[in-house]
């Protein structure tokens, strides 16, 4: 079992910043991968980004490459999400998630508002 916490989230003013953390714990040995999703009202869940311990390789959307930058920590305990020019449509909750050994664990989620 892997428990994920995430933080950081709040209101930020149009072209702020932000910078989400996800705190991971348990039995994070095998987690393979973490990423970030988001989820505005009314629409589906989508991938914002991945870093990958396997590979030390990282992915993003491209509605947020150049802005957004995902890193993690060497002990596969916590991800971060380094948010950069935000715009009112990047509001959403913003969802950490992690895979270890064929499970997915998702965490509770904290929300992120930019107003214009």
């Amino acid at each position: 079992q892997v428990q994920l916490v995430e933080s950081g989230g709040g209101l930020v003013q149009a072209g702020g910043s932000l910078r989400l953390s996800c705190a991971a714990s348990g039995r994070t040995f095998n987690i393979v991968h973490m990423d970030w999703f988001r989820q505005a009202p009314g629409k589906e869940r989508q991938f914002v980004a991945r870093f990958n311990w396997d590979i030390r390789g990282t992915s993003h959307a491209d509605s947020v490459k150049d802005r957004f930058t995902i890193s993690g920590d060497n002990a596969k305990t916590a991800v971060y999400l380094q948010m950069n020019s935000l715009k009112p449509e990047d509001t959403a909750i913003y969802y950490c998630a992690a895979s270890s050994l064929g499970n997915v664990y998702w965490g509770q989620g904290t929300q992120v508002t930019v107003s214009s």
